[in-house]
């Protein structure tokens, strides 16, 4: 990987499983949970989840395009964050990502290198969090690794 600032531990191996690559960046990230999905026709597709409740992981096997935070981050082509989703009013963040328990939480499109959405990426952590934009960045290009790795299986 030739990202300096992305750490060693979010490298995709040959023959890792997504599911342990998308905990490795979880990990990376100080965080508890994390999503990834695919963009596809209908939308966006769960791939891949860490730490995300049964109740919750039905609720997001499929998201529209502009709703939630993945669904948002998908359609602004850009991180969205919320440094609390306990006490967000701001819209952003659905009622069912409330039952995660979380409270930081960034999510952020996956880009091709043709400038088209792959998916979306998100980690969340139990405690209010203000991820800074290098972590936003960082995120983003961790994404573009993830989903190629999950695409070669």
């Amino acid at each position: 990987m030739s990202d300096e600032t992305t750490p060693r531990s979010v490298e995709p191996e040959p023959g890792e499983g997504t599911t342990a690559v998308l905990q490795d960046v979880v990990a990376a990230f100080d965080c508890t949970s994390g999503t990834l999905h695919r963009a596809d026709a209908d939308g966006l597709r769960l791939v891949a989840s860490i730490g995300i409740p049964d109740a919750v992981r039905s609720r997001i096997e499929t998201i529209p395009i502009g709703k939630g935070m993945a669904g948002l981050a998908a359609e602004r082509m850009e991180p969205v964050d919320v440094c609390n989703l306990q006490t967000d009013d701001s819209g952003v963040a659905e009622d069912g990502a409330r039952a995660t328990g979380m409270e930081g939480s960034l999510a952020a499109p996956i880009v091709g290198e043709d400038g088209r959405l792959k998916g979306t990426i998100g980690v969340g952590k139990p405690e209010r969090y203000e991820f800074t934009p290098e972590e936003r960045d960082r995120l983003m290009s961790v994404g573009r690794r993830v989903i190629a790795h999950a695409d070669g299986e």
